[in-house]
């Protein structure tokens, strides 16, 4: 049977108006088929996470070409089975509204780039919605997509723990031939396993513990909800046997915020259990985390010694343990089910038809948590079953540790941010564009650390307010349904409610659906609440075809528009890829430049392609340019074409991503190769506000007001010359009060990278102090920043600084003058030039 026959057949199992997928129908089969693939595919791709790279870019363009084929065929599909006549068939259309807002949010764009790119990750997104929609409209649709999360996130898992337990060369083996592994390590996935300040932690695919155990809250919680909602005992013990293995991991991820949201989110899937199904879950889950906790800390140690010194036995020796805790859980499990099931069923059925029953037991819960979490924080001696390492942070969780007042941080700064950009946002990538302007002390974070806000300042509160109000749809209609219906409807499409709820929970403190293979998941998972909701049909409908066609044609154009562009994004950065692979063995212009050109014409204006990427268009034009320099100096026609390109291309550059700050400092540099202080002055106090906590702009500012006053002072021009050395006093008073700034941050959280006055900074402001004769001021700036080194320029111009003021105040220091002599004889020359110097009295 053809596609399209299959399809009309589909149209025909249609009940009360909504949209059902016939699962005899081939593009169903297609469809279910490229929702598996992507379950396995994306998660060893590094999640799919936008980082705002090149690097991370590939997998993301291949994702959307590939979401570009499904919304095609759903849109083949849709024209058989799609009609417009409930209140959520609405939403179906209506998903397109988030990418709209950031399409309109692309005229405000901070950064065209990043912007572009989420344009098209929030187009995948609308097409795993509408996926979700039409592969779990009937049964079996369910039961596939179901089991694809459940297996795809245990093996994930198993991944993880492969690589834990010392097996990382066969996990390598096992997944090396399709997931994105390191390129300088052969079968190795990087960082699986990743160590900071607080140890080991593990991070399997997502090389971010905190996202992976965002995950492993949805897949531990999936697995009970499979355990008390099975009748089968196999199915009890499959799922019951592999949530040790997922809470094992979940602990390893050292992870204290999740460790915060997991009861959280436990806490709301309670409230729509009946209260035998409740009780099932509390005892369950409590029983699961005692097993994994009687075996943590002898796993814990023995991966952290597998890291340090492979050992087969002592791996086979983990494997034992969690194997065996895992089987004896499993066994415990199905015996509750089995046996414990139908007895408290009966014992509560009374309690069933009372009306607040399903509330006792979660505020029973609550007090429980409580309790529970004080005996672990307080000093009772229960904490003590954890390992050291998970003790830690377990201590350590309260509103004044460092990650708690640098997220309030992050939020506070946020807000300041989207002040600016209240209504349509900055765009895509907004925070990672922008937070440096903003932020009130100088850390370093790409990422908001909350979805919420991170979403508000990129589309605005019309964005925000689109976004909220979907899933606020959504939820309404499966809650509204999921009242009304059977326990076995009910039971049906339940999980996709624990991954919207897990993820979204999560995602309010950390940066999980920055990964566009969790947003994806999420998406799907929305759909799949839809999906078999009911709702009241439109006031507004048609009979005409026309009016129930015009969706599924719309869908079928814009899938081939997505196809198109995502093809050719996917395209560039493979002539990039190839420029990197040329580069490592040519030096050839005409051979470095062709896939890079290439790749330039199909994603014009990219910041990796043009110049921040490991090989640039305009850092090859300027390589070319010196060069050209240095073999024909007295013949700039041959040279300055190589600059003249370079800077047209840095002018496009700077249209596109006006806060890229390795842009900014680039033009800096150009203007100075072509000697043009005054404007390279300008540009970098211009620039300034825009990176306030970084040095560079204040250094360059202050040494070019120096260097144009030294000019002024040579024409004679004494007004122009102090009013150079204010200027340059007035940027080194306002680094001071930054300085000052960072005394009230609070005693526990980090200040971030470091900021104070730099050698080269101290240099010039002690030179200014020289020029107006306050030689105690120059040598309390200029002595502490010198060192022995008299290979380092900066610090010979320290000491020769230093020696002059000493020259002159009569008192020299003839060893180290010796010293620097010795070094460079014409140092002597130097010294006295500054002791001869003349500068005009303010």
């Amino acid at each position: 049977m053809s596609a399209s026959k299959n399809a009309y057949a589909a149209s025909r199992a249609k009940s009360n108006g909504t949209i059902t997928t016939d699962k005899s129908s081939v593009i169903f089969w297609v469809l279910a088929v490229f929702t598996g693939l992507f379950m396995f595919w994306a998660p060893f791709q590094r999640a799919l996470f936008n980082g705002g790279t090149s690097e991370f870019e590939r997998s993301i363009y291949s994702a959307s070409v590939w979401s570009s084929i499904i919304l095609l065929l759903v849109a083949i599909l849709a024209l058989f089975v799609f009609k417009l006549q409930e209140r959520k068939d609405l939403l179906t259309i209506l998903v397109f509204i988030m990418p709209l807002t950031y399409v309109i949010s692309l005229s405000n764009s901070a950064s065209h780039y990043l912007a572009t790119n989420m344009v098209y990750i929030q187009m995948l997104y609308a097409t795993f919605f509408i996926l979700g929609v039409f592969l779990t409209k009937n049964k079996l649709g369910v039961s596939i997509v179901s089991q694809l999360f459940m297996i795809s996130g245990y093996f994930i898992v198993l991944f993880g723990l492969l690589y834990w337990l010392g097996n990382k060369t066969f996990a390598g083996h096992l997944v090396g031939w399709f997931a994105l592994m390191d390129g300088t390590v052969t079968n190795l996935y990087r960082d699986a396993i990743m160590t900071d300040s607080n140890g080991l932690r593990l991070t399997s695919v997502f090389q971010y513990a905190n996202t992976y155990a965002a995950f492993l809250i949805t897949i531990t919680l999936s697995s009970l909800f499979f355990i008390i909602k099975s009748r089968k005992w196999y199915v009890v013990l499959i799922h019951a046997f592999l949530l040790i293995p997922t809470i094992v991991s979940f602990w390893l991820t050292l992870s204290r915020g999740a460790i915060v949201v997991i009861p959280v989110v436990f806490l709301i899937m309670m409230f729509f259990f009946r209260m035998s199904r409740q009780i099932l879950a509390l005892v369950q889950l409590g029983l699961a985390f005692c097993t994994s906790l009687i075996i943590l800390e002898k796993v814990t140690d023995i991966g952290i010694g597998l890291q340090k010194q492979p050992s087969a036995s002592e791996s086979w020796h983990g494997w034992w343990i969690l194997l065996l805790a895992s089987l004896v859980f499993a066994g415990l499990s199905v015996a509750i089910q089995r046996f414990g099931e139908p007895w408290l069923e009966r014992i509560t059925a009374r309690f069933d038809a009372k009306k607040y029953a399903t509330f006792i037991l979660p505020i029973a819960a609550v007090l429980i948590g409580v309790v529970g979490a004080i005996l672990i924080l307080s000093d009772t001696g229960f904490k003590n079953i954890l390992p050291d390492n998970v003790k830690t942070r377990v201590e350590n969780i309260n509103f004044q540790q460092h990650s708690v007042l640098e997220r309030g941080t992050f939020y506070k700064d946020a807000v300041k941010l989207w002040s600016d950009y209240p209504i349509i946002g900055a765009g895509g990538g907004a925070w990672a564009s922008l937070y440096e302007k903003y932020q009130n002390n100088p850390y370093t974070s790409r990422q908001a650390h909350n979805f919420a806000l991170q979403y508000l300042v990129e589309a605005g509160a019309l964005g925000f307010l689109a976004f909220i109000g979907f899933v606020i749809a959504v939820g309404w209609f499966y809650i509204r349904s999921y009242i009304r219906s059977s326990q076995e409807k009910r039971d049906l499409h339940f999980l996709f409610f624990i991954i919207m709820i897990s993820l979204l929970v999560h995602s309010m403190i950390d940066f999980d659906l920055s990964y566009v293979y969790l947003g994806a998941i999420l998406f799907l998972a929305l759909g799949g609440m839809l999906s078999n909701s009911s709702s009241g049909e439109l006031r507004l409908k048609s009979k005409l075809a026309l009016i129930h066609k015009i969706f599924p044609a719309s869908i079928a154009v814009l899938s081939l528009v997505m196809f198109f562009i995502s093809a050719q994004l996917l395209s560039a950065n493979g002539s990039y890829k190839q420029t990197l692979e040329v580069v490592k063995t040519s030096q050839d212009y005409n051979q470095v430049v062709k896939p890079l050109d290439k790749a330039i014409s199909l994603h014009p204006a990219h910041p990796d392609y043009l110049l921040t990427g490991q090989v640039s268009r305009i850092g090859i034009l300027l390589q070319v340019y010196n060069q050209m320099q240095k073999e024909n100096p007295n013949d700039p026609k041959k040279s300055e074409p190589f600059f003249n390109q370079a800077q047209d291309l840095m002018t496009q550059l700077l249209k596109k991503e006006p806060h890229n700050r390795v842009v900014a400092m680039q033009q800096l540099n150009m203007l100075l190769i072509k000697g043009n202080k005054q404007g390279a002055l300008e540009w970098s106090n211009a620039q300034t506000p825009n990176y306030p906590w970084y040095m560079d702009m204040y250094e360059k500012s202050i040494s070019l007001n120096i260097e144009l006053a030294g000019e002024a002072n040579a024409k004679g021009n004494a007004q122009e010359f102090n009013t150079r050395l204010d200027s340059a006093l007035a940027t080194y008073k306002d680094v001071l009060t930054r300085i000052d700034s960072l005394k009230n941050l609070p005693k526990e959280q980090a200040q971030g990278r470091e900021f104070a006055v730099t050698p080269s900074m101290a240099l010039n402001i002690g030179q200014i102090s020289y020029m107006r004769g306050d030689y105690k001021g120059a040598i309390a700036l200029i002595q502490p920043r010198m060192t022995d080194n008299l290979d380092d320029q900066v610090n010979r111009l320290l000491i020769r600084w230093y020696l002059a003021i000493l020259q002159k105040q009569g008192t020299p220091d003839q060893a180290l003058m010796n010293k620097l002599i010795a070094k460079d004889p014409t140092e002597k020359q130097s010294v006295d030039a500054i002791v001869a110097a003349v500068f005009p009295a303010k």
